[in-house]
């Protein structure tokens, strides 16, 4: 198996989620392959580290029932749908906090300037994170656009365009159902040295051609554009200047 083959694995392989047969496969490139070892070692690293206690703030007892209550009072409720307030990195203790304070200064007033297509936004850049940390990047792992493109038909009501990019320096490794804006979705999973990016792509039947935008989120680069009746969403940490490359090829 190759580079781009092993690597979306590697974080399944740390959980002991492949089967005998493919864990095998990853353990005897990782003897073999110095760069692909380096970053299971890293991942691996990452992970003992954030089991240290030390990074962990437990909120205090009654503070989730008091920001329940406060949200309540401000018509807010759907807020928790996404919050538990348990054991929590110090670091995200502190942003959930900002976040209920500025949900309960907001949730008495509609909020200007929050857009469908921001909303969406967040939605992908989280799905984007969820791929990486929950070893799900793709439901079928290949390079060939042959491959991924029919996998989807039958699991989805569209056929995803999909290009091969290898030959410009983006490889294809595969592609995943997610759900988004309300509906199931293509993803389709690209790599550039060691980046991933995330694009994802469902119909927008009626909406007129648009150029890309892009929007920084979160350390992540976040395009949008519409184009030949299909919405497409692209996320990544790989630089500006090379993902605004990786739109370019993909339009006509």
């Amino acid at each position: 198996m190759s580079c781009q083959e092993i690597r979306p694995l590697l974080h399944a392989f740390l959980d002991g989620e492949l089967d005998p047969a493919r864990s095998l496969d990853v353990q005897h490139h990782l003897e073999a392959c110095p760069g692909c070892a380096r970053q299971h070692e890293a991942h691996g690293s990452l992970r003992a580290a954030l089991r240290d206690e030390a990074l962990y703030f437990k909120s205090p007892e009654g503070f989730e029932s008091r920001i329940r209550a406060a949200l309540g009072s401000k018509g807010a409720p759907g807020v928790f749908r996404w919050i538990r307030l348990t054991w929590l990195p110090a670091g995200a203790a502190a942003v959930l906090l900002a976040v209920s304070v500025i949900a309960i200064w907001r949730a008495g007033s509609p909020a200007p300037g929050l857009f469908a297509d921001e909303t969406v936004g967040r939605e992908v850049v989280a799905s984007h994170v969820r791929s990486l940390m929950a070893s799900h990047l793709t439901d079928v792992p290949s390079t060939d656009q042959h491959t991924v493109k029919p996998w989807f038909n039958g699991r989805l009501d569209f056929s995803p365009p999909v290009k091969d990019l290898a030959g410009e320096g983006f490889a294809l490794v595969g592609g995943r159902l997610d759900y988004l804006a309300g509906r199931p979705v293509a993803a389709l999973v690209y790599q550039r040295r060691l980046h991933v990016i995330n694009l994802m792509v469902w119909p927008a039947p009626g909406e007129p051609d648009r150029f890309a935008t892009v929007a920084p989120h979160q350390g992540y680069h976040l395009f949008h554009w519409t184009q030949g009746g299909m919405s497409y969403w692209a996320v990544s940490d790989l630089n500006e200047n090379e993902m605004k490359e990786f739109v370019r090829l993909l339009q006509p």
